[in-house]
């Protein structure tokens, strides 16, 4: 038998495009001799559709792509993923579910058992859980069907479930796992998907196919990496990271290991690189939009967005503003000019300074009897929100933010100023990180200035401010930020591991009462295991760590 494997990218709730792209890659692995071709997890609907699940018009026409699939199955069978009524009146009126089609009909359909309820995740908001598993028989084969998480139970050290649905499959004696997915892109998850996947092959002695979606769906972004195992979890093949596409395996060559291709690399600034680029385009793509706007300060983390946004929608859609106030250093100036004409992208310099004496006079008898401060400072970062709106608005073009994780973490930022934009892109990366995704772009030449790189980092809103004037230094920031962001850490946790005690204290104060600033920011691309935003719900109103 050959299976075609299709990780493609679908759109959340375009279903004729959805259908389109798939009627697209079956005729194709219909004409290279597959017998079965397998599109992922709710791949008619796109993922995660979270609440137009609760409209019946988005049901029906999901079950309406379902039906022409099923037609478009005539001498090859398909596998795909998408939602179906519960008929029973008690429970969830859902089911997340694979589909198995062929002759012209569906022949099966196995509901999702293990709804995950975590990080991005909310599937029991809507889903029903499985009651029932069977298992399909075709071309003489017995192939068991699960979805995404239904394999997740497996291999971990500190199981979420108590059950395994291929427990109950294996009374069937199945002669392999199909597994359609929706797993999302952190920059260590294709490593671990790899180890459950294997472990589910060896608990159950069967090889298995695996096919996850690709492309991102606001913050979330799904890196494909598909895979084939043996029955001994010997990985014959992992498909591409961030590319749509499909392979064609040979069941009875990946029983005998035959042309085993083995893993893909997993270098993580390559991939965080590679899945924020992915992150921008679709974002772009799937709103309709082109032209991207960014205001340009010559600091490294606007640089970094400058790049990869020029990568991602190419250097004529990409707009920077150069804003300089009179505490801008020139060398900031010609940094940033030259970091835009490195890229070829349009750059504009439109100087803060008498704007910002403009909003001091006007303030000045209401706050003559306070010193000059924060709010003076946080002037200039709503001055040069205002003007890159204002760009944003007369030219059709969406504002990137450029604050990084470690900002967002600490509220190193200004509301309504430097924390506009429409889409969070380094968001979830942290300012250590930025600096070696910075040599990253570097590596075959000079793209980004190597004195953005190499000058201490400062806002430059004061009279030589550096950040190291506000903050701790930034390898040790994020070394604490990681442990309680990421890992959940106590505060007693974390200064056990060597950490100054009054370091900890303060870090962790400042990312708990900054939680309303994050609450009111843009969609962040998630890249870590644990980002700001869909996949992190904290409480504004807390005591604890305040």
């Amino acid at each position: 038998m050959n299976i075609a494997l299709a990780q493609i990218n679908v759109h959340v709730g375009n279903f004729d495009a959805n259908l389109a792209k798939m009627l697209e890659f079956t005729a194709k692995a219909k004409e290279q001799k597959a017998d079965i071709v397998v599109f992922p997890e709710l791949a008619t609907v796109g993922y995660p559709p979270r609440d137009f699940l609760e409209f019946d018009d988005f049901i029906d026409r999901a079950e309406a792509v379902v039906q022409q699939l099923a037609k478009a199955a005539e001498g090859i069978a398909i596998v795909v993923g998408s939602v179906s009524r519960n008929p029973v009146v008690e429970g969830k009126d859902l089911y997340n579910s694979a589909y198995f089609l062929a002759n012209g009909r569906v022949q099966k359909v196995q509901h999702k058992t293990l709804l995950p309820t975590y990080d991005i995740f909310d599937e029991y908001r809507y889903f029903e859980p499985a009651h029932e598993w069977g298992v399909v028989r075709y071309m003489d084969k017995t192939i068991a069907l699960v979805v995404c998480e239904d394999s997740w139970n497996v291999g971990n050290e500190n199981p979420l479930y108590k059950i395994n649905p291929m427990d109950q499959m294996m009374e069937h004696n199945p002669d392999m796992i199909i597994n359609v997915s929706a797993s999302p892109f952190a920059y260590n998850h294709a490593a671990n998907r790899i180890e459950v996947m294997q472990a589910n092959c060896l608990r159950y002695n069967l090889p298995m196919y695996y096919v996850n979606h690709v492309g991102a769906q606001t913050e979330v972004l799904f890196d494909g990496g598909s895979i084939v195992l043996s029955a001994d979890g010997t990985l014959v093949d992992e498909m591409p990271y961030f590319e749509e596409g499909m392979r064609i395996y040979n069941t009875e060559e990946v029983d005998n290991k035959e042309n085993v291709s083995g893993e893909q690399t997993k270098e993580k600034i390559a991939l965080i690189h590679d899945g924020i680029v992915m992150g921008i385009k679709n974002y772009f793509g799937k709103l309709g939009f082109k032209k991207a706007i960014l205001g340009l300060s010559g600091g490294i983390d606007s640089a970094l967005v400058a790049v990869l946004a020029a990568r991602a929608l190419g250097p004529d859609n990409v707009r920077c503003i150069l804003m300089p106030s009179q505490y801008s250093s020139a060398h900031s100036v010609n940094d940033a000019r030259e970091l835009s004409q490195n890229l070829g992208c349009q750059y504009d310099i439109v100087p803060i300074e008498d704007i910002y004496n403009t909003y001091m006079d006007v303030l000045k008898p209401h706050f003559w009897a306070k010193d000059e401060g924060l709010a003076e400072e946080n002037l200039q970062a709503r001055a040069r929100g205002m003007l890159l709106m204002a760009f944003s608005n007369k030219f059709g073009n969406i504002l990137l933010n450029t604050s990084n994780k470690s900002e967002m973490a600490v509220g190193y930022g200004t509301l309504y100023g430097d924390m506009c934009g429409g889409l969070s892109v380094i968001g979830d990366v942290y300012k250590t990180e930025c600096f070696e995704l910075a040599r990253y772009i570097n590596k075959d030449g000079e793209v980004i200035p190597e004195n953005i790189i190499t000058k201490p980092p400062s806002a430059e809103l004061k009279p030589d401010q550096f950040d190291s004037d506000s903050l701790p230094p930034y390898d040790q920031l994020d070394a604490v930020l990681y442990q309680y962001i990421e890992l959940t850490k106590s505060p007693q946790d974390i200064i056990e591991m060597g950490f100054d005690e009054a370091l900890v204290k303060r870090t962790l104060r400042l990312v708990n009462i900054n939680e309303f600033k994050r609450y009111q920011t843009a969609p962040v691309l998630r890249v870590s295991k644990k980002s700001f935003g869909m996949g992190r719900r904290m409480p504004i109103v807390a005591k604890y760590l305040n």
